[in-house]
Protein backbone atom coordinates (compact mmCIF):
# COMPACT_ATOMS: atom_id res chain seq x y z
CA UNK A 1 0.00 0.00 0.00
CA UNK A 2 2.67 2.08 0.61
CA UNK A 3 4.72 1.83 -2.34
CA UNK A 4 1.61 2.41 -4.79
CA UNK A 5 1.01 5.50 -2.61
CA UNK A 6 4.62 6.65 -4.05
CA UNK A 7 3.87 6.27 -7.71
CA UNK A 8 3.68 9.62 -9.54
CA UNK A 9 -0.19 9.86 -9.93
CA UNK A 10 -0.55 9.43 -6.02
CA UNK A 11 2.08 11.77 -5.76
CA UNK A 12 0.54 15.03 -7.88
CA UNK A 13 -2.61 14.68 -5.86
CA UNK A 14 -0.81 15.64 -2.32
CA UNK A 15 -0.26 18.85 -1.08
CA UNK A 16 3.00 19.79 0.63
CA UNK A 17 1.92 18.60 4.03
CA UNK A 18 1.22 15.28 3.14
CA UNK A 19 4.00 15.24 0.77
CA UNK A 20 6.00 15.18 4.04
CA UNK A 21 3.96 13.14 5.82
CA UNK A 22 4.41 10.40 3.05
CA UNK A 23 7.62 10.76 2.97
CA UNK A 24 8.57 10.28 6.81
CA UNK A 25 6.43 6.94 6.56
CA UNK A 26 8.78 5.73 3.50
CA UNK A 27 11.99 6.69 5.37
CA UNK A 28 10.80 5.30 8.58
CA UNK A 29 9.39 1.93 6.73
CA UNK A 30 12.80 1.55 5.06
CA UNK A 31 14.79 2.51 7.97
CA UNK A 32 12.99 -0.46 9.45
CA UNK A 33 13.74 -3.06 7.30
CA UNK A 34 17.32 -2.12 6.64
CA UNK A 35 17.58 -2.42 10.40
CA UNK A 36 15.88 -5.81 10.51
CA UNK A 37 18.25 -7.17 8.06
CA UNK A 38 21.29 -5.63 9.44
CA UNK A 39 20.57 -7.33 12.89
CA UNK A 40 19.34 -10.66 10.97
CA UNK A 41 22.84 -10.52 9.20
CA UNK A 42 24.76 -10.12 13.10
CA UNK A 43 22.93 -13.03 13.93
CA UNK A 44 24.20 -15.10 11.30
CA UNK A 45 27.87 -13.94 11.85
CA UNK A 46 27.19 -14.93 15.38
CA UNK A 47 25.80 -18.60 14.81
CA UNK A 48 28.25 -19.02 11.53
CA UNK A 49 31.56 -17.68 12.89
CA UNK A 50 32.35 -15.34 10.46
CA UNK A 51 31.15 -12.41 7.74
CA UNK A 52 32.33 -14.40 5.00
CA UNK A 53 30.89 -17.58 6.57
CA UNK A 54 27.55 -16.11 6.74
CA UNK A 55 26.87 -14.37 3.89
CA UNK A 56 24.39 -15.76 2.10
CA UNK A 57 25.07 -18.34 -1.21
CA UNK A 58 23.58 -16.81 -4.11
CA UNK A 59 19.93 -18.77 -4.50
CA UNK A 60 18.84 -17.40 -7.22
CA UNK A 61 21.60 -18.05 -9.44
CA UNK A 62 21.96 -21.66 -8.23
CA UNK A 63 18.71 -22.18 -8.75
CA UNK A 64 18.68 -20.56 -12.31
CA UNK A 65 21.68 -23.24 -13.00
CA UNK A 66 19.81 -26.31 -11.76
CA UNK A 67 16.79 -25.38 -13.77
CA UNK A 68 18.95 -24.80 -16.60
CA UNK A 69 21.41 -28.11 -16.15
CA UNK A 70 18.05 -30.51 -15.48
CA UNK A 71 16.68 -29.30 -18.91
CA UNK A 72 19.30 -29.80 -20.82
CA UNK A 73 19.96 -33.26 -19.00
CA UNK A 74 16.33 -34.13 -19.80
CA UNK A 75 16.28 -32.64 -23.15
CA UNK A 76 13.49 -30.60 -23.29
CA UNK A 77 15.83 -27.39 -24.33
CA UNK A 78 18.32 -26.68 -27.08
CA UNK A 79 22.05 -26.97 -25.87
CA UNK A 80 23.75 -24.28 -24.95
CA UNK A 81 25.70 -23.06 -27.64
CA UNK A 82 29.51 -22.45 -27.17
CA UNK A 83 31.43 -24.60 -25.04
CA UNK A 84 34.24 -22.91 -22.50
CA UNK A 85 37.32 -23.42 -24.73
CA UNK A 86 35.34 -21.27 -27.33
CA UNK A 87 35.20 -18.25 -25.07
CA UNK A 88 37.42 -15.09 -26.01
CA UNK A 89 37.52 -15.92 -29.63
CA UNK A 90 36.11 -13.77 -32.36
CA UNK A 91 34.17 -15.66 -35.32
CA UNK A 92 34.44 -13.76 -38.37
CA UNK A 93 32.27 -14.03 -40.48
CA UNK A 94 31.88 -13.46 -44.72
CA UNK A 95 34.79 -14.20 -47.16
CA UNK A 96 38.05 -13.83 -44.32
CA UNK A 97 36.30 -17.21 -42.52
CA UNK A 98 38.13 -20.35 -42.62
CA UNK A 99 35.73 -23.26 -42.44
CA UNK A 100 36.38 -24.74 -39.00
CA UNK A 101 39.11 -21.79 -37.25
CA UNK A 102 38.30 -18.75 -35.21
CA UNK A 103 40.01 -15.48 -35.26
CA UNK A 104 41.60 -15.08 -31.79
CA UNK A 105 40.82 -11.22 -30.81
CA UNK A 106 44.74 -9.84 -30.45
CA UNK A 107 43.60 -6.10 -29.49
CA UNK A 108 45.82 -6.77 -26.39
CA UNK A 109 49.24 -6.85 -28.21
CA UNK A 110 48.75 -3.79 -30.10
CA UNK A 111 51.61 -1.21 -29.55
CA UNK A 112 48.52 1.62 -28.62
CA UNK A 113 46.98 -0.89 -26.45
CA UNK A 114 50.45 -1.21 -24.23
CA UNK A 115 51.35 2.42 -23.70
CA UNK A 116 46.91 2.69 -23.12
CA UNK A 117 47.88 0.01 -20.33
CA UNK A 118 51.09 1.92 -19.10
CA UNK A 119 49.30 5.34 -18.92
CA UNK A 120 46.85 3.66 -16.71
CA UNK A 121 48.94 1.83 -14.01
CA UNK A 122 51.28 5.54 -13.89
CA UNK A 123 48.37 7.66 -13.38
CA UNK A 124 47.04 4.91 -11.03
CA UNK A 125 50.38 5.20 -8.82
CA UNK A 126 50.49 9.02 -8.69
CA UNK A 127 46.83 9.08 -7.38
CA UNK A 128 48.40 6.34 -4.50
CA UNK A 129 51.69 8.66 -4.26
CA UNK A 130 49.44 11.33 -3.66
CA UNK A 131 47.09 10.03 -1.03
CA UNK A 132 50.19 8.28 0.67
CA UNK A 133 51.70 12.06 0.77
CA UNK A 134 49.28 13.29 2.72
Amino acid sequence: MLIRKTKKKQLADLDEDRLIKLHTRVRRTRNKHVSNFRQAGAAKVAKKGGRGAARPANKHNAAELKDARLAAASGKSPKVSGSPKDQGKVISAGRDRVAGRDRVDATGKSSGRRKYEASSKTAGKRRQAKKDHR
